[in-house]
């Protein structure tokens, strides 16, 4: 029997063959595509190609990534979260594409520039577009093929690209590898666990794909039936179901790496242990990765996971039998506080097999009889838990024995535990068997509760909901007066000695619909709460017990690469009085590429930046640019040079970097947040004095008015962008670094962003810009600096560069006539002479002629001259300074 990661491919039954030829035939070409490089200056450019495909009728806005040469190489889909788009997944795909993949990104129905309905991953709709997409891969020179129109290609995604992946790894054979992330297993389930509808993200799901004007018909009248009833009936359960990957549990047969979120009320922890069971079951490999972060916020460990999701398809796609994808099972694990940063400290642990939920562990006994509680009327008021947009932040508080929560008395039963004797490391989901029952005289019916565990300190006085979760449970009158057993949330929590567990069954929750009628509930326990431990998941080690031999050894290194290496400097250079109101000079720069002895990606650069000045920093993808602006930053060390900020020499961490403000590709909001309160958040942070920030003055040249009020999630991009830099001005800062300040926005946007450039430089300080659209920095810099293969090519003011070259812009008194622009263009030395729109002038380009024979001849043939001056783009100028030759 082959395996799973068999490159052998069954040959495709000829109806199949037939089915997939007319889908080919389905996808039409919008246009030719555009081709724009987006390479970043540490690896080999990175291509990328905007194009619109036509499947099914449905225009699909694609990216198709790829770097170096013609060879064949595998492919990866990567889809977009539920309320994105494709412009979410560039970063990884450049990365990917970097590393030696073709790699396309796309924006799903109806969000984008995509048309169409949303359908929630329907299998006729967004499944069959991903298929499409494969055999548009298939016809790619580049992409390597397992045989005829089936590519090898691997899919990964965020939340609902994390479904279409899973998805369409069940309806297409062609997927090879998949890596989910913080996705769902079954949408049904998400949104009505057990029976009970989770009404604040469903509402919330909707907003974010636009309403019921982008969502197909039939979904919408779904929402709206279960919102009024506020109970899931069986139809909506049929129809999120099968747009669920539990659908095709049986036909996910290729290796899965599946990510999930602890701190996620939406897509919790029991989703991916569902999608690892029925995966391995059909006898695929499986990883499973719990992050720190999730719907609810925290930590997403983009970097690591972005790793770990590349050596995943190193191993399933490229074959490469060396590469780590890492342990079976890992956990992130957060516990104290740096009190050198104030970041959070975060270790892994992992275990050689995937432990599930339900691993053996501690039984603890409960106290507390048997307790009646009511349901209010309407509802209200609700419990607290986890609240969509802010639980995040709480739920990362809650390993720090920090929490919030909210339980009203009268509303709940409450069974606690004695003082552990020894502290207890919960990894998956508690169980408990309860007895239940719901007062007749009430209406009788079902019963509706909420569980959940908290962590009690030893005085009684601090309770911890970790990571913020509860489970809903819908218990029916068949199910009433008899023991039956509840799964509460899963979690990877350290139970203190000392602490207390508390179980709570809530007749209500914030997040969910309880019913509107009052009831009367009453609750029993029938057994201990059992605990999973998973102790076969061990803890990283910190770095302690590596000091005993770890040190000596270190110390000999270093003190051999100090005396081996000339360019090792052992102390901060003194500041340099004579540059203290120097904004930036930079001398003598170089830096070389990690794995490249001979290869730099800045050499000898040198130039300097003036107050009041905005400087444009251009060059060509591979220029040198972006690591220029990180050793300007102090993120990375150059090998040679020197950088000078008012003076003072640039390090990592240099105290000077206070004065300055950086802007580098978006910054993360808590979207239900205002604008100023994300501001005024992010100041509190940097621990400096709140009078420091000049709050006021920052938002008022970024211009945002009276969209500071609103909650950041209902901005346009530009609006981000501006908030962004008004984040970057906080502080005021002497000289401002914005990388791409102007990527996603429309014209009237640009336009924005360049006047707040402006109004920003007009107070004495400095701006340095990197951006590729040349229109903009030649309106709106005053200094340019172009680079070119690591070096300085040209450096001055924005007029001098342009003003240089063969092409002169005569104007006249009167307009010129056709016949006498013939008798011009004629003249010996001349290349060319076209009229001005108006007709009051001429654009001579010279062939050999100097300006002064072109004057004499222009007054010979009594041309009332008014003016006679250089004429020249700054696209015109950067092509000559980046070729050598002229423009």
């Amino acid at each position: 029997m082959d395996s799973p990661t068999s490159r052998w491919r069954p040959r495709l039954p000829r109806k199949r063959g037939r089915w997939a030829a007319g889908l080919a035939a389905l996808v039409v070409l919008a246009g030719g595509g555009t081709w724009t490089a987006v390479a970043d200056d540490s690896g080999p450019a990175v291509q990328r190609e905007d194009r619109m495909l036509r499947l099914d009728g449905v225009p699909i806005d694609t990216s198709y990534f790829t770097a170096g040469g013609s060879e064949r190489r595998p492919a990866v889909l990567i889809g977009h979260g539920f309320g994105g788009s494709k412009a979410d997944a560039r970063a990884q795909a450049q990365k990917l594409a970097a590393d030696g993949y073709a790699v396309m990104t796309w924006s799903a129905r109806g969000f984008g520039k995509t048309g169409g309905e949303i359908s929630l991953n329907a299998p006729d709709a967004e499944v069959k577009d991903v298929s499409g997409l494969i055999d548009w891969l298939a016809g790619r020179p580049e992409v390597e093929l397992d045989g005829k129109g089936d590519p090898r290609v691997g899919l990964t995604g965020v939340s609902y690209g994390g479904a279409v992946s899973l998805l369409a790894a069940g309806h297409d054979k062609r997927v090879d590898a998949v890596a989910p992330v913080i996705t769902y297993w079954n949408l049904a389930d998400a949104l009505f666990p057990d029976g009970v509808f989770k009404k604040l993200w469903a509402g919330i799901f909707v907003t974010t794909g636009g309403g019921c004007r982008q969502l197909e018909k039939q979904l919408c009248e779904m929402y709206e039936r279960v919102a009024v009833s506020g109970k899931p009936d069986a139809a909506a359960r049929e129809l999120l179901t099968e747009r669920s990957p539990v659908a095709v549990a049986d036909r996910i047969k290729v290796p899965a790496l599946i990510v999930q979120g602890q701190s996620d009320s939406l897509f919790p922890l029991d989703h991916a242990d569902a999608m690892a069971k029925a995966i391995s079951g059909n006898g695929a490999p499986v990883s499973v990765d719990w992050i720190a972060g999730g719907h609810d916020g925290g930590d997403a460990e983009g970097d690591r996971i972005t790793s770990r999701v590349g050596s995943w398809f190193d191993r399933y796609l490229k074959e490469d039998k060396g590469a780590d994808t890492g342990p079976a099972f890992r956990v992130t694990r957060t516990g104290g506080i740096d009190s050198t940063d104030g970041a959070a400290q975060q270790r892994g642990a992992s275990s050689d097999g995937y432990p599930g939920l339900r691993s053996e562990g501690e039984k603890i006994a409960l106290t507390g009889g048997e307790q009646t509680f009511h349901n209010p009327a309407g509802a209200s008021p609700p419990a607290i838990s986890a609240v969509p947009g802010l639980g995040g932040g709480l739920s990362q508080l809650s390993s720090f024995g920090v929490g919030l929560s909210l339980d009203f008395p009268g509303q709940y039963a409450r069974f606690d535990s004695r003082p552990l004797a020894e502290s207890v490391r919960v990894t998956g989901a508690p169980t408990v068997r309860v007895n239940v029952t719901a007062d007749s005289g009430s209406g009788g019916g079902d019963a509706v509760l909420f569980g959940k565990v908290y962590d009690v300190s030893p005085d009684g006085k601090q309770q911890v909901l970790p990571s913020q979760l509860v489970t809903a449970h819908r218990i029916t009158p068949a199910q009433q007066g008899r023991p039956i057993e509840l799964t509460l949330p899963a979690v990877d929590h350290e139970l203190d000695s000392g602490h207390r567990l508390r179980l709570v069954l809530s007749a209500t929750d914030l997040g969910y619909a309880s019913p509107a009628a009052p009831a009367t509930y009453t609750a029993s326990l029938e057994g201990p709460l059992n605990l999973p431990t998973a102790p076969e998941v061990r803890t990283a080690s910190t770095a302690l017990p590596w000091w005993t031999w770890g040190l000596p050894a270190a110390a000999v290194v270093i003190a051999a690469a100090l005396l081996l290496s000339a360019r090792r400097r052992t102390a901060t250079p003194a500041p340099d009085p004579a540059l203290a109101d120097v904004p930036l000079q930079i001398t003598g720069l170089s830096k070389k590429y990690a794995k490249s002895a001979d290869r730099y990606a800045v050499r000898e650069l040198s130039f300097r930046v003036e107050k009041g000045q905005v400087l444009g920093l251009l060059g060509p993808n591979g220029a040198g640019k972006t690591t220029t602006l990180r050793m300007l930053m102090g993120l990375i060390t150059p090998d040679d040079g020197d950088i000078r900020v008012f003076g003072h020499a640039i390090r990592p961490g240099a105290p000077v970097l206070s004065r300055v403000g950086s802007f580098v590709e978006g910054a993360g909001f808590l979207p239900h947040l205002s604008g100023r309160a994300n501001l005024e958040l992010y100041w509190q942070a940097t621990g400096r004095p709140a009078e420091d920030s000049h709050i006021e003055e920052a938002l008022e040249i970024a211009g945002l008015g009276d969209a500071l009020a609103r909650a950041v999630r209902t901005y346009s991009q530009g609006m981000r962008q501006r908030l962004a830099i008004a984040q970057a001005m906080l502080g005021m800062p002497d000289l401002l670094i914005l990388d791409e300040p102007t990527n996603g926005l429309d014209p009237p946007q640009i336009r924005e962003m360049r006047d707040v450039m402006i109004r920003y430089a007009a107070g004495g300080r400095t701006v340095i810009v990197s951006s590729h659209l040349l229109s903009e920095v030649e309106q709106s810099c005053t200094h340019l600096v172009v680079m070119d293969r690591g070096r300085l090519v040209q450096a001055g003011p924005v007029a001098e560069i342009t003003g240089s070259g063969d092409m002169l812009l005569v104007t006249t008194a009167r307009e010129v006539t056709e016949p006498l622009v013939e008798k011009i263009a004629a003249l010996p030395g001349i290349g060319s002479a076209v009229r001005t729109g108006d007709g009051l002038g001429l654009l001579v380009r010279l062939d050999g002629a100097t300006s002064s024979e072109l004057i004499t001849e222009l007054v010979r043939l009594d041309l009332p001259l008014t003016g006679v001056g250089p004429h020249r783009r700054l696209e015109d100028a950067f092509l000559t300074l980046i070729s050598g030759g002229s423009a």
